[in-house]
């Protein structure tokens, strides 16, 4: 039995459970390779969080204490700002042996260490809400001295909910405006286009319903077509056509150069965040 606990039981801790536990609906079924199953423990202080994960039978322990004695990976899927309080809670029970999975923006495996033990095993990672769904993007990052066979089955854990890709642990802050920011920016583009639709009279329901398929369908042909993007922006823009007006506008107003903008603003707070 691998004994696999969670401070923290919010969007993101529930995502990752509710992936662990119904891994065969998920992208990733092979999530027990081994002979040995998975037993999930949580720990939240708000008691309704914990309610609902009784449909996933998680175990349910009294303090963080508790589920760090009992677990070998400790997922910490609470904010930067609750970090120190939980180590610190925890620190006395964190071994050569614990894996401690953290999804905390900003805060480096080296602070995380600086707060354990020395030789504490750690893995960062940057996760986004579409986990919700089984759709998430988990960008990870192992620090010395995980093991291969450690890390494979916390690759596992978020295969299992969406995609993954593993990363240089340096560039954990710089990932996080690609996966983790990235879907508060793309809500608010459609927002935009939805309020259009409604000033011309579209319903904004039929708008946003329309809007977001088109976006499943662009992100395909991003992964799937074979094309690149300037290749892909080229195939909807006949010359002289509507397409280009619109780009056009687009240019003009930088957005290119305001993505980047916004990009250099997530990856400053989480330096920030890491101090």
């Amino acid at each position: 039995m691998i004994n696999v606990g969670f401070i923290g039981a919010g969007n993101m801790g529930f995502a990752i459970m509710k992936g662990i536990a119904e891994s065969g609906h998920c992208k990733s079924i092979d999530m027990y390779a081994t002979s040995s199953r998975i037993q999930l423990s949580a720990f939240d202080t708000d008691s309704k969080k914990l309610k609902r994960l009784e449909q996933f039978n998680v175990s349910v322990c009294t303090s963080s204490k508790e589920l760090a004695e009992r677990c070998k990976y400790i997922f910490l899927a609470i904010k930067p700002q609750q970090l120190d309080e939980v180590l610190d809670d925890i620190k006395d029970k964190i071994t050569s042996d614990s894996v401690i999975i953290s999804i905390c923006a900003g805060i480096t495996g080296e602070y995380i260490k600086s707060k354990t033990i020395n030789d504490a095993k750690v893995v960062l990672v940057m996760p986004n809400t579409p986990l919700l769904l089984g759709e998430g993007a988990s960008a990870l990052a192992r620090v010395e001295p995980v093991s291969d066979d450690e890390f494979e089955l916390v690759c596992r854990i978020f295969s299992s909910c969406g995609e993954i890709a593993v990363i240089d642990k340096d560039k954990m802050k710089e990932i996080i405006a690609i996966n983790g920011s990235s879907p508060a920016f793309i809500y608010l583009y459609a927002k935009a286009f939805a309020d259009y639709a409604e000033s011309v009279g579209i319903e904004k329901s039929v708008a946003l319903k329309l809007f977001a398929k088109t976006l499943i369908g662009s992100a395909k042909m991003i992964t799937d077509s074979g094309n690149s993007i300037d290749e892909l922006i080229k195939m909807v823009s006949s010359k002289g056509g509507t397409t280009i007006a619109g780009l056009e506008k687009l240019r003009e107003g930088d957005l290119e150069g305001t993505v980047k903008k916004a990009c250099e603003a997530c990856t400053k707070r989480a330096y920030e965040l890491s101090k």
